[in-house]
C-alpha cells in the first residue's frame, strides 16, 4: 500500500512538472528583420539557426527598417505607396500604417520611441509623424533629395543627409527647425551617431568618404575617412551603412558595390581590415547582444553574418531579391 501511494505521488509531481514546463512562457527568439525592395517583402530569419522562418508580404518597395525600442513593433517604409507599415514583431501581422509623406525611404525613431522621423526623397522634406496616433507632428524643409537620418541619443537632435545637397542638416527637435549645415562629400546617404552622443558619421557614397563630426564643436568635421581596398576599383568604394558598437570602440561600414565591410577603430579613426561579404552591400544591424552583426548584400540577394570579437564572415543567409534593410529584435 505504502508503495502504490508513493508511485501516485511521484507521477503526480511529474504531471505537475510537464504542466509548468508546457504552460511556461518560451525564450525570446531573436530575429532578423530583412527589407527586400524588389519582392515587396520583408524576410524573418532566426537569429541561432540563421534560418529562414517567415517572409512577410508588404507594400511596394520596403526600404528603411527599425523596430520600437522595447522590439515588439517593426516599421517598415513601403516606399511607393507612401506609407510606413507596422507589424508585430511576434505574430508578423500588419498592426497599423502611419502617414509618411512622398517617397519614404529612411527614418528613424526618436529613442523614446515616439515619434518617428521620416525622409522624404521626392519631396526635399523631413516628415515627423506621431507613432500612437498618426497625427503630423512636422514637416520640416531640408536640401534636395534627403535620405540619411539619424538621431542624438538623448533625443535632442535630428540629422537629415541630401544626396544632392550634399549635406548633413542638424534640426533642434524641440523647435523642429534646421540648426545647422554641413557641407560633406557627394551624395550622403546614411548619418549615425555613436552611443554617447560625442560623434556623428556621415557616409558619402559618390565621394568614398566618411566624415566623423563633432557635435561639441560647432559640428566641426574631425576627419574624413577615406578606404582602399587592394585590387578593388575606387570608384566601386562608395560607403552606405554604419554600425557603431555601444562601447564606442568600433564602427563597421558598408561599402556598397567594392562588396566589403570596413571595419574602423573609433579612436584612431583607422580602418583595421576589409570584410568580403555579398554584392553591393548596403545597410547594416546589430543582433541585440551585439555579438553578430548582418550585412544586407542587394545583389546577391542575401545577407552576410560577421562575428563582431573576431571580426570574420562566418555565413551568408539567401534571403528576397534585393535586400535593403535590416533590423534584429530580441
Amino acid at each position: 500500500m505504502t508503495r502504490r501511494i508513493l508511485l501516485s505521488a511521484g507521477l503526480a509531481a511529474l504531471a505537475g512538472l510537464l504542466t509548468v514546463a508546457e504552460t511556461a512562457p518560451a525564450l525570446a527568439q531573436a530575429r532578423a528583420f530583412v527589407s527586400n525592395e524588389r519582392d515587396h517583402t520583408v524576410s524573418v530569419v532566426d537569429v541561432d539557426s540563421l534560418k529562414l522562418i517567415e517572409t512577410i508580404k508588404t507594400g511596394r518597395r520596403p526600404r528603411g527598417i527599425t523596430a520600437s525600442p522595447d522590439g515588439k513593433l517593426v516599421y517598415v517604409c513601403a516606399s511607393d505607396d507612401n506609407r510606413v507599415e507596422v507589424y508585430d514583431s511576434k505574430t508578423y501581422k500588419l498592426v497599423k500604417t502611419l502617414r509618411s509623406g512622398p517617397d519614404p525611404e529612411l527614418f528613424v525613431l526618436a529613442p523614446s520611441g515616439n515619434p518617428l522621423y521620416i525622409a522624404n526623397e521626392d519631396d526635399s522634406m523631413v516628415t515627423a509623424v506621431n507613432t500612437e496616433n498618426n497625427e503630423l507632428v512636422a514637416e520640416i524643409p531640408v536640401g534636395v533629395e534627403p535620405e540619411g537620418m539619424g538621431v542624438s541619443p538623448d533625443g535632442r537632435y535630428l540629422v537629415n543627409t541630401s544626396e544632392t545637397t550634399n549635406m548633413a542638416h542638424v534640426i533642434d527637435t524641440t523647435t523642429n527647425e534646421v540648426i545647422e549645415n554641413v557641407l560633406v562629400d557627394s551624395r550622403p546617404r546614411y548619418a549615425q551617431f555613436n552611443h554617447d552622443g560625442t560623434q556623428l558619421w556621415v557616409s558619402s557614397e559618390v565621394g568614398g568618404t566618411v566624415a566623423v563630426i563633432d557635435p561639441k564643436n560647432g559640428w566641426k568635421i574631425i576627419k574624413k575617412i577615406s578606404f582602399e581596398i587592394p585590387g578593388v576599383n575606387k570608384d566601386a568604394i562608395q560607403p552606405v551603412g554604419i554600425r557603431i558598437t555601444k562601447d564606442g570602440s568600433t564602427a563597421f561600414i558598408a561599402l556598397g558595390p567594392a562588396n566589403h565591410v570596413a571595419v574602423v577603430d573609433t579612436k584612431t579613426l583607422e580602418v583595421k581590415k576589409y570584410l568580403l561579404v555579398g554584392q553591393r552591400v548596403w545597410q547594416l544591424g546589430f543582433t541585440p547582444d551585439e555579438k553578430q552583426i548582418f550585412s544586407t548584400n542587394g545583389n546577391s540577394n542575401d545577407i552576410s553574418v560577421i562575428d563582431v570579437a573576431s571580426e570574420k564572415v562566418l555565413k551568408s543567409v539567401p534571403v528576397g531579391r534585393l535586400p535593403w534593410g535590416v533590423v534584429i529584435v530580441p
